[in-house]
């Protein structure tokens, strides 16, 4: 049989060679002969079946496909079939003759993962699925094969790596999918360091400025830090070797995008978080001893530091429900300084950094478990019909960064929970049965309603009433994705009961109105009251929401029906004013003050000025909308409406506009620090101002201010001179 690499030119022929040898030097460490064997087969299959024309990225589709694999099993520890799958899901043409050669080749199972995955990608690449939609799809290839999860997200992360050779608009798009699905995805299989980097390239590019000023801020820190840590470590390491532990200890700086939460949640500059970089003790124990040896070198830290008993978190007696496993506490050092420290088995780390990847290695681990668990729960709410993807989505995404709290059963069983879990979140995750019918609990022996936030150790016995049923605001009272989904599913049992009644008093008054009860006219019923369905329709007769004469008149002026329908965008529209709106034949949307083509408004929601990097936004009814690409409503809306989204830029000109900007300052209240912030605004900057507003409290004073700059470099200038003012410690633009 020839070579088939043969047939790529001689540069081509040699990136490929030497990425097949250097994969098949990581399979030969990480399987056993036969898996090894599967994989050569797996390539061979591939430069077969590709082209040296079949390009993807800038490369081709063989070196792609290597390069993929390669990182899969390094860093994700992909298995054979998963890496099998990784080689060929951009391969080999999707036809049925492609796919019976490849069942021929490979197998019906490796086939099966490679189905799952090209029809996961066709999800991601439709214009019409929501972002949540698509989460569900993902998700529900748990039932098939775990490694689909696993390949997606070494893919996207792969992508994600290769940005910079995607356009602008791509790249923005990949940003906010991995930040709504795949991101926290990754942490709830325990793939951290996935996590982690996707976290840092997506802010890289949705919050570029922010993410150079804190890179370039460790970076400046990096030899002080380093000094740091070596000095931290040494008498650890000292007494650890007296000991005779083998250790590995590593010095790890936070990852931008963390560090950047933080600065957002706690309101904080950069030098205010304390806890940049962490220390990481990982020791080589049998798994009998690991728990022992890891509370043992827990007592030789706090032999040398003092410890901060708030912030002990022990996940190695009770692993967190991603089968994360970890002893982390926070100690002083002398000078003040605190740092965290996370201690951990050779097992613990691979599992960290592995996550789900490591669940074949360790099977009927402790906590391992944990993870087996949660794709159970997640298989069980999304395999029934009532399953709201926008719930899961939100669930996962919250439970990203959450904390989780353990309470016990009567029984003295173990429950794991979201921060914040009530009574009522406990009572569904028993059985549905005893969820509809809680009428409150008793707690550690004491009686609290349905809406009581449980604590961790609570023991917790359910008190149920059989006259008990679902009331809506209880949506309002749960945390977690399965209590939600089970009481909208109660609650719409309830609601079809009346939905009936509604629909047959409907029914009779068409009768006397001589109005044929048809779809037509039930829709345009929901089109003018805005219904989701006919359901809601009904149920609102039913509930004598609406007045029926209204209806009657409604339905008999045909001319009244057509001027309350609502107005729709169609594609072609929308396209129609995508083009008008483009300009010097690279489809951008010139904003200056010539643009009359097409009507746009700069968006109220983060109030873009001259400078900003931004796109539009085509809006129903009313032209283009010129957002900030960092707006909070930019993820959401390129996710779920990409087809509506231009390219847009600011062109200079001649005449001088001035744009609406708001700041927000805080800092020590000194004496008439409201006076020095105006002057250096109007005297000294002559920046035209329409309110300010200042709150002081304790020593500390927070405001806005809202001026008129003519860009954003005026801005920035506006911003430095601000900061000289005494007192003044922080000012962050707001949206």
């Amino acid at each position: 049989m020839m070579n088939p690499l043969n047939k790529y030119a001689e540069q081509q022929h040699e990136e490929i060679d030497q990425l097949y040898r250097s994969l098949l030097r990581i399979c030969e460490e990480e399987y056993d002969p036969e898996a090894s064997i599967g994989v050569r087969r797996a390539v061979d299959y591939l430069l077969q079946e590709l082209e040296p024309e079949d390009q993807n990225l800038g490369m081709s589709k063989a070196a792609y496909a290597l390069s993929l694999g390669k990182m899969a099993v390094k860093e994700l520890g992909l298995d054979a079939p998963g890496l099998t799958a990784a080689l060929l899901m951009n391969g080999p043409k999707k036809d049925e003759n492609a796919s019976k050669r490849m069942k021929e080749v490979l197998g019906e199972r490796v086939c099966g993962i490679v189905n799952e995955l090209r029809r996961i990608g066709d999800l991601d690449t439709s214009g019409s699925q929501e972002q949540s939609e698509n989460m569900r799809n993902l998700i529900l290839s748990l039932a098939t094969d775990f490694r689909v999860i696993l390949v997606k997200l070494a893919e996207r992360l792969f992508l994600m790596r290769l940005n910079k050779r995607l356009e602008e608009k791509e790249q923005i798009a990949l940003a906010c999918e991995a930040r709504s699905i795949y991101s926290p995805l990754a942490h709830r299989l325990g793939l951290y360091n996935v996590m982690s980097e996707m976290e840092d390239i997506a802010m890289s590019i949705l919050d570029r400025e922010a993410y150079i000023q804190i890179e370039e801020k460790l970076r400046s820190g990096s030899d002080k830090r380093k000094r740091f840590i070596e000095e931290f470590i040494r008498p650890l390491k000292t007494d650890l070797e007296e000991e005779n532990f083998k250790v590995e200890i590593k010095g790890r700086v936070k990852a931008v995008s963390s560090i950047w939460r933080k600065m957002k949640q706690q309101k904080v500059d950069f030098e205010e978080v304390y806890d940049r970089f962490a220390i990481r003790i990982i020791v080589d124990t049998p798994p009998k001893r690991e728990k022992a040896d890891c509370w043992r070198i827990y007592s030789i830290i706090t032999d040398h530091y003092q410890p901060n008993p708030e912030r002990l978190r022990d996940w190695i007696s009770a692993p967190k429900s991603n089968g994360y496993e970890s002893l982390h506490t926070t100690v002083v050092v002398p000078g003040g300084e605190w740092v965290e420290v996370q201690i951990r088995t050779k097992r613990m780390n691979e599992i960290a950094e592995k996550g789900l990847a490591a669940h074949w290695k360790y099977k009927g681990i402790k906590a391992q478990a944990g993870i087996d668990q949660w794709i159970a729960r997640v298989r069980e709410a999304l395999e029934s019909t009532e399953m709201d993807a926008d719930n899961l989505i939100e669930d996962l995404k919250l439970s990203q960064f959450s904390k989780e709290i353990f309470v016990f059963t009567p029984n003295g069983d173990l429950k794991k929970f979201p921060e914040h879990a009530t009574v009522l979140d406990f009572a569904f995750d028993i059985h549905t049965d005893i969820g509809v019918s809680c009428s409150g609990a008793r707690v550690n022996n004491r009686n609290v309603p349905i809406r009581h936030v449980l604590k961790n150790g609570d023991k917790v016995e359910i008190i149920r009433s059989k006259e008990q049923k679902p009331k809506i605001d209880w949506l309002n009272a749960v945390v977690t994705s399965k209590a939600k989904s089970k009481i909208r599913h109660a609650l719409k049992e309830d609601k079809l009961k009346e939905a009936e009644v509604g629909k047959e008093t409907l029914k009779r008054r068409f009768r006397n109105w001589k109005i044929e009860f048809d779809d037509t006219s039930i829709r345009k019923l929901i089109r003018h009251y805005k219904y989701k369905d006919a359901i809601d329709l009904y149920f609102d007769v039913a509930t004598e929401k609406i007045d029926l004469l209204q209806i009657k008149d409604l339905l008999k002026a045909e001319e009244k029906s057509q001027s309350n329908e609502r107005v729709h965008i169609e594609d072609e529209a929308v396209d129609r004013l995508v083009q008008n709106a483009s300009a010097d034949g690279n489809d951008f949307l010139v904003i200056d003050e010539k643009l009359a083509n097409v009507d746009f408004k700069l968006a109220p929601c983060c109030n873009p000025i001259n400078g900003d990097a931004i796109f539009g936004f085509v809006t129903v009814g009313a032209g283009i909308t010129i957002h900030r690409m960092n707006c909070p409503n930019a993820q959401q809306m390129i996710s779920r409406y990409g087809y509506r989204v231009v390219k847009a830029r600011w062109k200079s000109t001649a005449k001088e506009n001035y744009f609406p900007v708001s700041l927000r300052i805080t800092g020590t209240d000194d004496l008439g620090i409201v006076s020095n912030i105006s002057d250096v605004i109007s005297r000294d900057l002559q920046v035209n101002m329409r309110s300010i507003s200042i709150d002081s409290d304790d020593g500390l004073f927070e405001g806005s201010v809202t001026i008129f700059v003519k860009d954003s470099k005026h801005l920035e200038a506006l911003i430095r001179k601000l900061k000289r003012v005494k007192g003044v410690n922080n000012i962050q633009r707001m949206n």
